[in-house]
């Protein structure tokens, strides 16, 4: 009997360390996008067309339940959805603004002081950053930045908030742009107050 006994501890050692290695490849922060991609991978390993079909059929449900909210609301992509939302998000929270003359008064402030004016879009910028990603309102995730280094999102928001205040202050009347450096400094105020708004309006309906 103990001769059997030690065969089985003997046995089973060799399970328990399998089972550890294959733990230790997991990433400790799992994604949906790290689900999909292992069942791709098991897809392609098995052979039998059983196996291939609950596989598919795991790979519909995790689609599905991701879909529903399952899995809490994660953000990877920035796509055109997303790019209207920042658009509606900017106009709603910087229309109050482009009809207030202060709005003017400290454009005009900036113009006079270069150095607070830069201080003013790299505040712009970190208030977007730290909206998206610090605040952690959802959970955005950054995916193909570019140059491997600069997050696609912050990007595409801080522009469409440029875009948007700089054409409806034209629009308008707001600006004529013949002292391009004073309406610059004036669109800049705008800009700050859509800047914000375009980063709520992008990630806080979540992503489809």
């Amino acid at each position: 009997m103990s001769g059997t006994d030690t065969g089985s501890e003997a046995g089973s050692k060799p399970t328990s360390g399998d089972g550890e290695g294959e733990g230790e490849d997991l990433p400790t922060e799992t994604t949906i996008d790290d689900v999909l991609d292992h069942l791709e991978s098991l897809e392609e390993t098995v052979d039998a067309p059983a196996e291939q079909d609950e596989v598919r059929k795991a790979m519909r449900l995790v689609h599905r339940l991701s879909h529903n909210g399952v899995f809490g609301s994660v953000i990877t992509q920035f796509t055109r959805k997303d790019k209207a939302e920042a658009f509606v998000g900017s106009v709603v929270i910087g229309l109050p603004m482009l009809v207030e003359d202060g709005v003017l008064d400290i454009g005009e402030f900036l113009s006079t002081n270069p150095l607070f004016f830069v201080g003013n879009l790299v505040f712009a910028t970190l208030l977007v950053v730290g909206i998206l990603y610090v605040a952690k309102f959802q959970e955005v995730q950054i995916h193909n930045p570019y140059f491997g280094l600069i997050p696609r999102r912050p990007v595409w928001v801080l522009a469409i908030a440029f875009t948007t205040s700089a054409v409806l202050m034209t629009m308008w009347g707001r600006v004529t742009w013949d002292e391009p450096w004073l309406h610059l400094c004036q669109v800049s105020v705008v800009f700050t107050g859509m800047a914000i708004g375009a980063s709520l309006g992008d990630i806080l309906p979540g992503e489809d």
